[in-house]
C-alpha cells in the first residue's frame, strides 16, 4: 500500500527527531521509500525526503537510489526535476560513479529545463569526485546510447574548460587522456573534432610534449600509413578533418613533417582527382591551403629533394607559359588562366621547403627547365601586376566601415594573395634563388594596419618583373562572380580567376558512425540504471 502524504510527513518527523538513533528507525525510512508509489504529492515529497535520509541506512542505498531512479523516470517533469536536482546528494563514496552513469544516461532528455538540470546535477558531482564522474561519463561514451554518448561527449567539450584548477589535477587529467583515447578507436569525424578540442584543452597538453602527444593520436586517426583513394570522399574527409586538427599543435618544435610528406607523396599526385566530401568546397584549394600553412613547420625530411620536385612540377601546372603570339589577334581567346589562390599555396610550400634544399633550382633541375620555369614566372609576375594596380586603384581611399562591406573585403585578400605571390617570385629571381622573404597566408587573420598599408603602399621594385610587356587597358570595376566570395578579375589579358575564399569549413564525416573515423555501430541498449 502506498504511503500517503500524512504518512511520509508522520515519518519524516520521526526520522528528523531521531537525530543520533536514525539508524533503529529502519521502518519509517521504508514508508519515505514508498512514497515513490503515491500520487503527484507523495512523489514530489518522496523526491525530496529519500536523499535527505540516505546515508543513514546504507543496508537500504539500493532501494533508495532505485526509487529516486523512479521518480526521475515519471511522467511528470516537475517530478523528473525534482528529482534529478536532489541526485548529487546520493553521490558519495562507491555510489558517486553510479550516479554519474544515471546523470549520463539522463542527458538524453528533450525538456531544456530538465536537460540543464542534470547538467547542472553533473557539475556538482565533479566537484565531489572529478574521476568518478568521468568514469561514469565514458562508460556511456563507450557502451550508452549514440543520443547519449553524443551528449557526453559535448558535455566534457563544453564544461571541463569550466572547471577549477583544484578539480582538474594532473591525476584527473591523465585519466581523461587515457579514457579518450580508447573512444578515439571508433569516432565519427564530429565527435573526433569534439574529442581532440577535449584534449587540446587540457593544461597537461600545453608543453611540447604534450602537443606533440596529440599529434601522435592525429596521426592514428589519419592513416598515413596508407596510400590515400581520391576517389573515396569519406578518405579525403578524414585526412582534411585530421590536418585541421593537427594545425593548431605544429611550432617550431613539434614538427609537420609526416603530413607535409603525405601530401606531396600521395594528395598533390591526385590533387585533380580529389573528391570533396562537402558540394561547395573547392578541395583543391583547400588541400593547398593546408599544405602551406604546414610547410613553415615541416622538420628534416627523408626524401626531400623528391618531394621538393614533385612541389616544383605541381607549380608548373598552375603557372603557365605566355601564348605564342602574345601579340597576335588571337592572344585574348589563347590567354591561359591565372589562378593565383593556388599558386599562392603551392609558390609558398614551395618557398618554405626550399629553404630546406637551396639549391634546388640551380643544382638539382635542368638549366632548360629553370629557364622553363622563369619564363613562367615572368609571365605570371607581369599579370599579377596589372591586378595589383586595379586593386589598389578600387581600394584608394577606403577605410574603416568601407572596408568591411563584403565586396572590398574580397578585395583586400585578393591584394594580399598578389602582394604575396608577388614577393615571393621576387625572391625567386634572385641569383642564386633566395629564400628570405616571409609573408603572412592571404587567409590568416589580418590586423587593420597591415590591410590599410596594403591598400595606401607603392609600388614594389618588383613590378619591374618583365617590364618590356605590354597589356591593356582594364576596367576598373571589379564585380564579385557571385555570393560564395570569389573574387573574379576583369575580363581582357591576364584574365583569371583569382581564386576561391572559401574560408575553412569544419564538421563532421559524411553520414553518421559507419562512414567515418572506425565506422562505429549502433549500440543502443536502452537504459541500464
Amino acid at each position: 500500500m502506498a504511503a500517503t502524504v500524512e504518512d511520509l510527513y508522520r515519518n519524516y518527523g520521526i526520522l528528523a527527531d531521531a537525530k543520533e538513533d536514525l539508524s533503529t528507525h529502519k521502518d519509517a525510512y521504508q514508508v519515505i521509500l514508498d512514497g515513490v508509489k503515491g500520487g503527484p504529492k507523495e512523489k514530489r515529497l518522496a523526491a525530496q525526503f529519500i536523499p535527505k535520509f540516505f546515508s543513514s541506512f546504507p543496508e537500504l542505498a539500493d532501494a533508495a537510489i532505485n526509487a529516486q531512479l523512479d521518480l526521475c523516470e515519471d511522467e511528470d517533469v516537475s517530478i523528473r526535476r525534482q528529482a534529478i536536482k536532489e541526485l548529487p546528494r546520493f553521490a558519495s563514496g562507491d555510489n558517486l560513479p553510479r550516479v554519474a552513469d544515471i546523470l549520463t544516461q539522463l542527458l538524453q532528455t528533450d525538456d531544456s529545463a530538465e536537460f540543464n538540470q542534470v547538467n547542472t546535477a553533473l557539475i556538482s558531482i565533479f566537484k565531489i569526485d572529478a574521476k568518478g564522474t568521468l568514469g561514469g561519463l565514458f562508460s556511456q561514451i563507450l557502451q550508452g546510447e549514440d543520443i547519449v554518448r553524443e551528449r557526453a561527449i559535448k558535455f566534457l567539450s563544453t564544461k571541463l574548460k569550466m572547471m577549477p584548477d583544484d578539480t582538474m589535477t594532473k591525476e584527473v587529467e591523465d585519466y581523461i587522456f587515457i579514457e579518450t583515447k580508447k573512444v578515439l578507436e571508433d569516432v565519427t569525424g564530429e565527435e573526433f573534432v569534439l574529442l581532440m578540442r577535449i584534449l587540446s584543452g587540457l593544461k597537461s597538453m600545453q608543453t611540447v610534449s604534450g602537443r606533440q602527444q596529440l599529434v601522435e593520436l592525429v596521426v592514428e586517426q589519419a592513416f598515413l600509413e596508407q596510400a590515400l583513394n581520391p576517389a573515396d570522399a569519406d578518405s579525403v574527409d578524414r585526412l582534411l578533418q585530421c590536418t585541421r586538427q593537427a594545425l593548431p599543435l605544429f611550432s617550431k618544435n613539434v614538427h609537420s613533417t609526416r603530413f607535409v610528406t603525405y601530401f606531396c607523396e600521395f594528395v598533390l599526385p591526385n590533387l585533380s582527382l580529389l573528391t570533396s566530401p562537402v558540394a561547395e568546397l573547392d578541395i583543391q584549394l583547400e588541400v593547398l591551403k593546408l599544405l602551406a600553412e604546414m610547410s613553415p613547420y615541416c622538420g628534416d625530411m627523408d626524401k626531400l629533394e623528391v618531394n621538393l620536385n614533385m612541389l616544383f612540377e605541381k607549380l608548373l601546372e598552375f603557372m603557365p607559359l605566355p601564348p605564342e603570339e602574345e601579340n597576335g589577334e588571337n592572344a585574348a581567346n589563347e590567354e591561359p588562366k591565372l589562378q593565383f589562390s593556388y599558386v599562392e599555396c603551392l609558390l609558398f610550400s614551395f618557398h618554405q621547403l626550399g629553404k630546406k634544399l637551396p639549391d634546388f633550382l640551380i643544382d638539382k633541375i635542368s638549366a632548360e627547365k629553370l629557364k622553363d620555369f622563369k619564363i613562367r614566372l615572368q609571365y605570371f609576375a607581369r599579370g599579377l601586376q596589372v591586378y595589383i594596380r586595379q586593386l589598389r586603384v578600387a581600394l584608394q581611399g577606403k577605410t574603416g566601415d568601407a572596408l568591411k562591406t563584403e565586396e572590398n573585403k574580397i578585395k583586400v585578400v585578393a591584394l594580399k594573395i598578389t602582394n604575396n605571390i608577388n614577393v615571393l617570385i621576387k625572391d625567386l629571381f634572385h641569383n642564386p634563388p633566395s629564400y628570405k622573404s616571409t609573408v603572412t597566408l592571404s587567409w590568416k587573420p589580418v590586423q587593420k594596419t597591415e590591410a590599410a598599408a596594403a591598400i595606401g603602399q607603392k609600388r614594389h621594385s618588383g613590378e619591374d618583373i618583365g617590364t618590356t610587356a605590354t597589356t591593356k587597358k582594364l576596367p576598373t570595376n571589379l564585380p564579385r562572380r557571385d555570393a560564395r566570395q570569389i573574387y573574379n578579375p576583369p575580363s581582357g589579358k591576364y584574365s583569371a580567376s583569382i581564386g576561391n575564399f572559401s574560408y575553412e569549413q569544419r564538421g563532421g564525416f559524411r553520414g553518421g558512425r559507419g562512414r567515418g573515423f572506425g565506422g562505429r555501430g549502433n549500440r543502443s541498449r536502452g537504459r541500464i540504471y
